[in-house]
Formats: structure tokens, C-alpha cells, sequence
């Protein structure tokens, strides 16, 4: 299995991808609150995440990543505080993420 179809079947499952079409289509965009369904997959697999990039009505946002805040990928604290800053920003944002899944997930 690759990276892309462990996180089809473990990470995305039943989440609704936002992208129409306003970046690559191998970029998965979700609401508020499926990312946090994203994250807490992410946390639970000991998935990494190297950034995250919100947009906003198709229109890119920011973005941030583990070494903005001094951290490693897999190290839940920052990207949880990171999506948290996010959200006190502004509403209604589309959030995508790069992930670092570990080699012995793709094993199965």
C-alpha cells in the first residue's frame, strides 16, 4: 500500500473532499470540523504532518508547519495548536495538510 491509499482508506474514509478544482486534485481540502476528524486519525496512527494550508473561498490563506513551531511532524501538540490558531482567525476556512505516514503503516 502507498501513502495516498492509506490515508484514502484510514484517514479520509467518509469525509467529504472540498477541492472543486481550486488546487491540484491530489489535494484534499475539508471543513472545519472534518478536519479535526483528520487530525484525531492522524494522532491515533501516529501520522506526521509537515504543514497545514487553509484556504478560503478558493483563495489561499497561510500556511504553517512543524518548524514554525519548533516541533517534529509527528508530534501532535503542534499541529493541534496550529489548527487551533487557525480556527480563532477566521471562519469558514477549507483546511489540506502533507502527511508523513510511517513506512511500517504501508506495510499491511
Amino acid at each position: 500500500m502507498d501513502k495516498v491509499e492509506f490515508l484514502e482508506k484510514y484517514v479520509f474514509v467518509g469525509l467529504t473532499n472540498l477541492n472543486d478544482g481550486f488546487d491540484s486534485v491530489k489535494i484534499k481540502y475539508f471543513s472545519e470540523s472534518e478536519f479535526k476528524i483528520v487530525l484525531r486519525r492522524v494522532e491515533h496512527f501516529k501520522i506526521g504532518i509537515f504543514g497545514i494550508e487553509p484556504w478560503r473561498d478558493g483563495e489561499f490563506f497561510g500556511v504553517t508547519t512543524f518548524e514554525d513551531h519548533f516541533s517534529q511532524p509527528d508530534n501532535p501538540e503542534w499541529y493541534w495548536k496550529a489548527f487551533e490558531n487557525f480556527v480563532k482567525m477566521k471562519e469558514n476556512l477549507q483546511y489540506a495538510a502533507s502527511y508523513k505516514v510511517p513506512e511500517e503503516l504501508l506495510k499491511n
